[in-house]
């Protein structure tokens, strides 16, 4: 994977390897860099990280990415952004994020490899296979560390009733079920969990809700409704099952590698 930076008129005059840091990359990426033939090219020539630029200079860096799952060109999820570094897919409900034992070719990262042959899945944020929406992946480890750092998340659920107040917080530490691996429980030795909710739109027997995660437990917002006694519409885990489960990741923002502010939005908004 190639990455170019230009210098800039504050930058010149310092050494290659400060200018490499002031943009987000680790010591342990400047090494990997350094290590690989024509890793680190200044107006395309070979640099040392102690090489002093000026301002117009362009820094190309070269990274070998080293794993790939095998590519499913049959799976369907809509991209909502994409550009050298960085694509948004708008992934659909029972499609894992990552393979898993029994989810080999089916999973997200697989259409990832179908789309971008090659290259290392990084996923900045993971949603459940049950869980729809934006889901941002990265193309490079430098973007990947980039987004993580920067990355805005918007979820929409329908719940069974109408919580209140219309707009609340749910402060409640959350733990593992002690005989599941996969079941999680509101537990006073559990995690510090909180997650903020707002009712948008009701019809009296269920509402849905725009929810912000202050911290990222797993099932975070479906044990937490849950535990207020409004669990979500077709969750089989925590609530009464039946159907889709009515959860997404409607909303993502991010700064992008060139410093732009990127919002992607879901198509696959849970009707009420």
């Amino acid at each position: 994977m190639r990455y170019t930076l230009t210098v800039t008129a504050e930058q010149s005059g310092r050494q290659l390897g400060e200018i490499l840091r002031q943009n987000g990359w680790s010591r342990r990426q400047v090494t990997s860099l350094k290590r690989t033939e024509g890793g680190i090219l200044l107006d395309g020539e070979h640099a040392r990280t102690v090489d002093v630029c000026r301002e117009g200079q362009v820094i190309t860096l070269e990274r070998a990415d080293s794993t790939s799952p095998d590519p499913n060109p049959d799976l369907r999820a809509d991209i909502l952004y994409e550009d050298g570094h960085i694509i948004v897919f708008d992934k659909p409900s029972g499609m894992p994020t990552h393979e898993s034992h029994g989810h080999r070719g089916d999973a997200l990262s697989n259409l990832f490899a179908a789309h971008c042959g090659g290259l290392t899945f990084r996923s900045v944020n993971r949603l459940d296979r049950e869980t729809s929406g934006c889901v941002i992946v990265a193309k490079d480890a430098h973007a990947a560390l980039t987004a993580a750092k920067t990355v805005r998340k918007i979820y929409c659920g329908v719940c069974e009733g109408v919580p209140e107040p219309k707009s609340g917080r749910i402060d409640a530490p959350i733990a593992r079920e002690r005989e599941s691996v996969i079941i999680r429980c509101v537990r006073g030795d559990g995690k510090p969990s909180v997650t903020l909710y707002d009712v948008t739109e009701e019809n009296g027997s269920s509402a849905r809700c725009d929810f912000t995660l202050l911290t990222g437990r797993t099932h975070q917002i479906r044990v937490h409704m849950a535990h207020i006694g409004h669990p979500l519409r077709g969750d089989s885990l925590y609530g009464n099952g039946g159907g889709t489960l009515a959860l997404c990741c409607r909303e993502v923002g991010f700064t992008a590698a060139d410093g732009r502010e990127i919002v992607c939005r879901s198509a696959l908004i849970p009707e009420l």
